[in-house]
């Protein structure tokens, strides 16, 4: 069964997520991306249409609201996500497969890929906004993250930093030139299905924190100037 999930975010800055890292490495496991001390890195290569819609959409806040990528972590072809993100106000039901390197190839090129028919399958709705829509690759992002992870109420709290973006969108995977970068300051993510157990807001608590809407995909389309980032 497909669940929504709570979708929180919050501005962080470097100290605040240095005191809150602290915290929760005393209470927390860390998810199983983890390789180094400070976290791992997420390489995303984002999707849109003719029109922008997601672009625009997310601007908007629109809901729902879609968002179309392809996911590596650490540089590595190992793994490969293909994932389509719905949110509906502040609750996102991610759909997510994995496929093979020659497929995200397929996809990169505006290709569609073999898919079950049903639109539990992410691979479906690309290739369905491939067809109806001209989805093509946009941007790439990439982040460090430090993710932990609490199985009760299926809790994940992450703080992504050092946001930055490429726009040659068919150097995916390899050592890619980032062109713009955000800085360093980060952004913390709490998500969980419908039960949060209490203590964690406690762990969480910081007067210095603000909820925010924040768009790692806006912020690394509109810093280009929206229409340039088609990769050409």
């Amino acid at each position: 069964m497909e669940m929504y999930r709570v979708e929180d975010k919050f501005c962080c800055g470097a100290q605040e997520m240095y005191q809150l890292q602290r915290r929760l490495d005393a209470v927390l496991l860390t998810d199983g991306h983890e390789g180094e001390t400070d976290g791992y890195t997420v390489s995303s290569l984002y999707f849109d249409d003719f029109w922008d819609t997601c672009l625009a959409d997310t601007a908007a806040g629109s809901s729902p609201r879609r968002k179309y990528r392809i996911r590596i972590y650490n540089r590595s072809l190992d793994v490969i996500k293909l994932e389509v993100k719905e949110k509906r106000e502040n609750r996102v039901l991610k759909r997510t497969k994995l496929i093979t390197a020659g497929e995200m190839e397929c996809l990169r090129n505006g290709q569609c890929i073999a898919d079950r028919g049903s639109e539990r399958d992410p691979a479906f709705l690309f290739n369905l906004a491939i067809r109806t829509r001209g989805l093509l690759p946009k941007v790439i992002v990439t982040y460090e993250r430090r993710a932990y992870v609490y199985e009760p109420g299926n809790v994940r709290i992450t703080f992504d930093r050092h946001v930055r973006a490429g726009r040659c969108v068919e150097e995916f995977g390899k050592n890619v030139f980032h062109d713009f970068t955000t800085g360093e300051d980060a952004v913390l993510e709490l998500k969980y299905d419908a039960f949060l157990p209490s203590f964690i807001p406690q762990l969480l608590e910081q007067n210095s924190l603000r909820q925010t809407a924040f768009s790692k995909y806006r912020l690394c389309r509109t810093g280009y100037g929206r229409g340039k980032q088609t990769g050409d």
